[in-house]
């Protein structure tokens, strides 16, 4: 059991410095040549190894549990329709169907203060969205398309990849900001821990007995933006559909009971077992909304070892590695990375904590 103490719930300890150019601005040519820091939870020991020997690393019957959301091209770009000002439109998640070609959509604009409610803006081949309202204190807005087609149908078109505003390099490829399993629609962000795997890799671990499953969470913005309460407890976060099947829940129920390590790929994977498992750690099948929030002290319920990107200071995902690992020794870890040039978020490096 994991157990806090004053400074894990205070902001502040979360900090670490990190050179700019350490913030790697392209994925690799190659996923699986990722550098990879193994850390021996238990112990705090460190080693430096690459992700394609991850088949070496893993044991016979470990299960990896991977999120298959796919990253939809949500970013628009359209002008108001009165003065043709520009407006950014980073759509979050659809809400409704009203009527043949009108849609409601949660998103965030900027700059936010030419979104009111009653604005009109144009997007390109043929949408037009309107504000109907504004819903919280971070700017959020319901939106009303209307639209020819349905939207989803339409954005490949007049979309582009919402990737971080950290990396300021062109994105060349947009499928190199999905996982090669991404299947199901309706991410805003990647589930980056999984970028570095390949289909080699896969049927790699497949070969030497390593179990794969995979569950849905769709990842909103709420998981990156920053944590802003000095008290780290007072932090609420936002919510994100998940997914997981009878026949998921049933394999992951099943390594469970034989003893086998249940291994999440990511923090948002971590985040839906937890939020889906009973005290005993058995998980059941189901779809929801989870706001769960790890942070130390946590008492985690299922996971055995976790795969997960370098994350950004402050950050609810620094938070919850943190609760697996231990502040501490995590931040001791980040320091050695920044040593030794490992590359960080998004497109970064990756480490195993087991």
């Amino acid at each position: 059991m994991n157990r806090s103490n004053n400074g894990d719930i205070l902001l502040e300890s979360y900090d670490y410095h990190l050179p700019p150019e350490l913030i790697a601005q392209e994925p690799l040519g190659e996923r699986d040549r990722s550098r990879l820091m193994l850390i021996e939870r238990e112990t705090g020991k460190r080693e430096h190894r690459y992700f394609y020997e991850l088949p070496g690393i893993l044991k016979e019957g470990d299960l990896l549990v991977f999120n298959d959301s796919r990253v939809i091209p949500a970013r628009l770009k359209g002008r108001r329709e009165d003065t043709g000002g520009k407006v950014e439109i980073l759509l979050l998640r659809h809400l409704e169907n009203v009527e043949e070609g009108k849609e409601k959509w949660l998103a965030m604009t900027r700059p936010g203060r030419r979104a009111r409610p009653g604005q009109r803006i144009k997007v390109g081949n043929g949408v037009t969205g309107r504000v109907e309202s504004i819903w919280d204190k971070e700017g959020y807005r319901e939106f009303l398309f209307e639209s020819p087609r349905p939207l989803q149908e339409i954005l490949p078109h007049i979309g582009s990849m919402p990737v971080p505003p950290y990396i300021r390099k062109k994105l060349q490829e947009p499928e190199s900001y999905q996982t090669v399993f991404a299947y199901r629609e309706g991410s805003v962000a990647a589930p980056t821990a999984g970028l570095h795997f390949t289909p080699r890799l896969l049927d790699r671990l497949s070969r030497k007995g390593i179990e794969q499953a995979y569950i849905t969470l769709h990842v909103g913005p709420g998981t990156f933006l920053p944590v802003k309460s000095g008290d780290i407890t007072q932090h609420r976060m936002h919510e994100e559909y998940y997914e997981i099947s009878a026949g998921v829940a049933g394999c992951i129920n099943r390594a469970r009971e034989e003893g086998r390590r249940i291994i999440a790929v990511g923090t948002t994977c971590c985040r839906v077992l937890e939020s889906v498992a009973d005290e005993k750690g058995m998980v059941r099948e189901g779809k929801g909304w989870t706001d769960l929030f790890i942070y130390p002290g946590y008492s985690f319920k299922i996971i055995n070892g976790l795969i997960t990107n370098f994350h950004l200071p402050r950050s609810s995902l620094l938070m919850l590695v943190s609760a697996f690992a231990g502040r501490e020794r995590l931040l001791e870890a980040y320091r050695e990375a920044v040593e030794k040039n490992y590359r960080f978020y998004s497109f970064g490096d990756a480490m195993f904590i087991g």
